[in-house]
């Protein structure tokens, strides 16, 4: 058994001080104290008689060696190499950063978010030119696309979507033809109820609240899926056995939603056009007859062609947006449930600056 910790000093050596013993946590015992009553200089630390030192007696010997402006000799081998290791690790602690004042935190915050913003816009771009590429090489050899999987796509977008579509649409015309019906009848024009619903219907609203809806329902989708596949290495799997992502999981979805949006588009105006029409005859008195007579006079048709126009462009959007988001899971569960977030606002927003963009352009080319 190894003798406990201790140290000869002597001051007439120029202030030597020798360490003996056992210098681990065990065999230290009040070493510090009587350290730190050592009232001579000491030049020089001699660790040559010590049997054992582990990483507090090091540190002990380091801290003394440091306040005393003493040299270190007398270890070797591992013990010299833990030593070292604990001199290295000696370092000031940093103080905290101050505290931001209000302006300047408002403006760090804005910073920041303008900063992931366009690091996501960045992104996105960089996954829509990737997504273009699996669909030029599909299109180059049509036997790598995934029939099933894309049919399986469109019932999930489309077939399954149906009901909540176009039950939110048949209520969206009834409010549309209520709301203008109360208004207009201050001025004694309640038949140009008619004018209102059937241009807001298939121009606007139609396709923006089915985009809206399908961002909400199948965007999310998207993202959580291809989150979940990331977290559990499936899609590192499919990688690994030459199987394609983009071309296997992307290009499905957004051909899916491509295709799928401009019916379910088109089926939610006439569902819209149905639930204001059902209004103007119970609350206007206005027969179905004439409704539809006077539709026909003024709707032209190219409202129904902006709103078929602008379908498969938010549909493009709202699948790449939840793809994207989903691909971007790397660590734990937390992040599927942001990252699902961050895809159905995502594609809103871009589906409503979009939206906006179109409003523009084809007023500017005359089809208003």
């Amino acid at each position: 058994m190894s003798a406990p910790a201790d140290f000869q000093h002597d001051p007439s050596n120029g202030g030597t001080l020798q360490f003996s013993g056992n210098l681990s946590l065990r065999a230290i015992g009040d070493l510090p104290e009587r350290l730190a009553a050592i009232d001579g200089p000491i030049v020089a630390v001699d660790l040559s008689a010590v049997e054992r030192i582990d990483t507090v007696g090091a540190w002990i010997v380091h801290r003394l060696a440091r306040d005393r402006g003493a040299t270190v000799s007398g270890l070797s081998g591992d013990s010299r190499q833990l030593f070292d290791q604990v001199a290295a690790a000696d370092h000031p602690i940093e103080s905290p950063p101050r505290p931001l004042g209000a302006f300047a935190a408002i403006l760090a915050e804005i910073g920041e978010a303008v900063m992931q913003a366009f690091k996501t816009l960045y992104g996105l771009l960089g996954f829509m030119g990737a997504t273009a590429i699996a669909m030029g090489r599909v299109l180059a050899n049509p036997r790598r696309f995934r029939f099933n999987a894309t049919v399986q796509r469109f019932e999930v977008v489309g077939v399954t979507a149906l009901g909540i579509i176009g039950l939110m649409s048949f209520l969206i015309g009834i409010v549309i033809a209520q709301q203008g019906a109360v208004q207009l009848r201050q001025f004694g024009a309640e038949v140009f109820t008619i004018n209102l619903v059937g241009r807001i219907t298939l121009r606007e609203l139609g396709i923006l609240m089915t985009a809206i809806m399908v961002a909400g329902r199948s965007g999310s989708a998207f993202a959580a899926q291809l989150g979940t596949m990331k977290l559990t290495e499936e899609i590192d799997a499919m990688r690994t056995i030459g199987v394609n992502p983009m071309e296997a999981l992307v290009l499905p979805r957004v051909l899916a939603a491509v295709l799928m949006l401009p019916l379910l588009g088109f089926y939610a105006s006439i569902l819209s056009i149905i639930g204001g029409g059902l209004l103007c005859w119970i609350a206007l008195d206005i027969p179905p007859i004439t409704f539809v007579q006077r539709l026909r006079e003024v709707v032209p048709l190219t409202d129904l062609w902006v709103g078929l126009v602008k379908a498969p462009v938010f549909g493009a959007i709202i699948a790449m947006a939840g793809c994207y988001q989903g691909m971007q899971v790397e660590s734990d569960a937390e992040q599927v449930g942001m990252r699902t977030t961050t895809a159905v606002v995502q594609a809103i927003f871009l589906v409503i600056v979009l939206d906006a963009f179109f409003a523009v352009f084809f007023t500017e080319i005359g089809w208003n």
